[in-house]
């Protein structure tokens, strides 16, 4: 143990909060929470362990070089807190969500006076109502597409005010009756409200309430012979109706709860999720995690109730799980607080709900063992994708991790570079980085290849640990550069530079698809089937994508310049001012001083400025 760590662990509270265990590299290793951080923390380095889950991390007790704490004031607060830095962390030694980043949501923007339906993926605390989050894309859209059929709601994103025609005419949709087109105060923002409130309680699975209210405005409707309207509603009814009896399921008339059920394979989990509302199934989602095999049952299925409960829009009075948990009261507030209300997790042993956990397991087994075929079968392609290019390449093993580097530019105009990870075959995003070129003038591929690979490794000597940029990129086992000898040549004189001799390198040409060696008189071709030729465009292509991207963005950004941007003492406050009076720049030039200085925030002498700059 480093003097360094024995200093924090000496000045660890004895209070509830969360701990951040960090290699010497300062990445994270875990993350716990705990209701005495002094307590738990100093445990994993006594013969006595905290539970189960010392097993786990015995492994990496060695690496820790260091202990982050966070002090709460609640163990709940810990729950969450921990959860959020799990996300965005990822430590290898927690149980954590796959893909938790990106999943769907369904919001109701509540703050506008016309509120929209749509999807998204952040879930941001601005006073919009979410539903989620939803296992994948397909279960959103399908939501998405009932919702719909069901209910008109508007789709654009103007400024539309209650009372204020937006538009002078509306838009296709209104004409379809998917709209009822407040943008030409067709509806009212009361009667537009009440539409939404209805999309909201089908989306919280309240059917039954739902059909009621529906029920009770047809009548209305009858009664005062608007029997158009009545017959609307009567429609919407009988498709609410038959969606009803879709999902009912009559063992839990009125109930609501979630039901989990868990299979596990490997070092991975999956977890069946049944949301069940009214008595109806109204989400059927499973949710893969990365658990390696030391993680109990206990520790998947609470670090799933954390991290899921952290971010759903319904928590339901009872969640029923398949097995007892240890931690089942401090989830249990936990998730009340979230709520609002009461939490209690089941376990059930015998009856309907019972039946209904069995065949959550079985769809959570089905479904892992189908991940599991596609992972193995993806494996086993890339393993020998990887394997055929080191010995293409003459490397002393498959290379694991490759960084892969191409050049943007249009005619010498926002030169820019893109690195792009490929690790086991499958790329990093999260690594990704790109550069604007600095130091070259003009259209020259070597020199900005140059510049890219210099800065990407100027920092990065192998055996300096410790050293910041080595600390934020590890060193890649193969680096690939687009192009062909001339390129080759050029970044082999920059790794020669910075000491870096053995760091294999290859060059990927377009137009014959060869892969060229520093030093080599002839390219190396692989055969067009080849899966190592595959992985090699697969990486030059990524590489040329976010090259372009990264090129079009700042030519897009340079190119919605306008006049109005090069006028003196005219900021986007003013200059949305002179757009609102004028039009254009060529109307401000045309324009007497004493008509610009009219203008709201522009004033006598900065008119007299403007109109000086617009005549030079």
């Amino acid at each position: 143990m480093t003097p360094e760590l024995q200093s924090a662990l000496a000045k660890l509270p004895d209070k509830p909060g969360v701990y951040l265990m960090k290699d010497a590299r300062g990445d994270v290793l875990y993350v716990g929470k705990a209701q005495s951080l002094r307590s738990r923390v100093r445990s994993y380095w006594q013969k006595q362990a905290p539970g189960g889950e010392i097993h786990r991390i015995r492994s990496v007790i060695d690496r820790v070089a260091d202990v982050e704490v966070t002090q709460t004031d609640s163990v709940s607060e810990a729950l969450l807190l921990e959860a959020n830095l799990i996300k965005r962390f990822r430590p290898r030694f927690n149980v954590r969500l796959k893909d938790d980043k990106s999943y769907p949501y369904i919001k109701v923007t509540l703050g506008d006076d016309f509120p929209r339906v749509e999807r998204t993926r952040k879930l941001v605390n601005d006073g919009s109502r979410y539903f989620g989050p939803y296992a994948s894309a397909s279960s959103v859209d399908e939501s998405m597409n009932l919702v719909r059929r069901l209910f008109p709601f508007r789709t654009c994103t103007i400024d539309i005010q209650d009372g204020v025609r937006a538009l002078p005419r509306p838009c296709l949709l209104y004409h379809i009756k998917r709209c009822q087109g407040p943008c030409i105060t067709a509806i009212s923002k009361a009667d537009y409200q009440a539409d939404i409130d209805q999309v909201e309680l089908f989306l919280e699975g309240r059917q039954e309430t739902l059909v009621r209210a529906l029920e009770s405005e047809m009548a209305t409707a009858a009664e005062r012979t608007d029997y158009e309207r009545a017959a609307v509603l009567r429609d919407k009814i009988r498709a609410i109706e038959r969606t009803m009896e879709s999902q009912k399921m009559a063992a839990f008339a009125r109930t609501e709860l979630d039901l989990l059920g868990m299979a596990r394979q490997d070092n991975q989990a999956a977890i069946q999720l049944f949301v069940i509302r009214d008595g109806q199934l109204i989400g059927r989602d499973v949710f893969l995690l990365d658990a390696i095999r030391e993680a109990t049952d206990d520790e998947v299925l609470s670090s799933f109730l954390e991290q899921y409960y952290s971010r759903a829009g319904s928590i339901p009075r009872e969640v029923y799980v398949p097995s007892a948990l240890s931690e089942s009261v401090d989830l249990e507030a936990f998730m009340a607080d979230r709520r609002g209300g009461p939490v209690h997790l089941r376990l059930p042993r015998r009856g309907e709900k019972r039946e209904l956990m069995v065949l959550a397991g079985r769809n959570a087994t089905e479904t892992l063992a189908r991940e599991q075929a596609r992972w193995l079968a993806d494996q086993g392609k890339t393993l020998a994708a990887l394997e055929e290019l080191a010995e293409a390449l003459g490397l002393a093993g498959p290379p694991l991790r490759i960084e892969c580097y191409d050049i943007s530019n249009f005619q010498g105009a926002e030169s820019v570079g893109s690195m792009v990870v490929f690790e086991d075959g499958k790329p990093r995003s999260g690594e990704y980085r790109r550069f604007r070129i600095r130091t070259v003038t003009g259209a020259n591929d070597y020199a900005s290849h140059q510049e890219v690979l210099r800065r990407r490794f100027r920092n990065a000597r192998t055996g300096e640990e410790g050293v910041e940029e080595a600390r934020r990129w590890a060193m890649p086992d193969l680096v690939i550069v687009d192009g062909g000898k001339g390129q080759v040549s050029a970044a082999k004189e920059v790794l020669d530079e910075l000491g870096l001799h053995d760091l294999p390198l290859a060059g990927l040409a377009k137009e014959r698809e060869e892969l060229f060696l520093p030093g080599a008189t002839a390219p190396i071709v692989l055969p067009a089937t080849s899966p190592a030729l595959y992985l090699a465009q697969r990486l030059r292509d990524e590489a040329h994508r976010f090259a372009i991207t990264y090129h079009r963005n700042l030519r897009a950004r340079r190119s919605v310049r306008s006049g109005f941007d090069d006028l003196p003492g005219v900021g986007p406050k003013r200059k949305r001012e002179l757009l609102k009076v004028f039009g254009s720049i060529k109307r401000v030039r045309d324009a007497p001083v004493e008509q610009i200085a009219a203008v709201p925030g522009i004033g006598a002498s900065l008119a007299a400025r403007i109109k000086a700059t617009l005549e030079a």
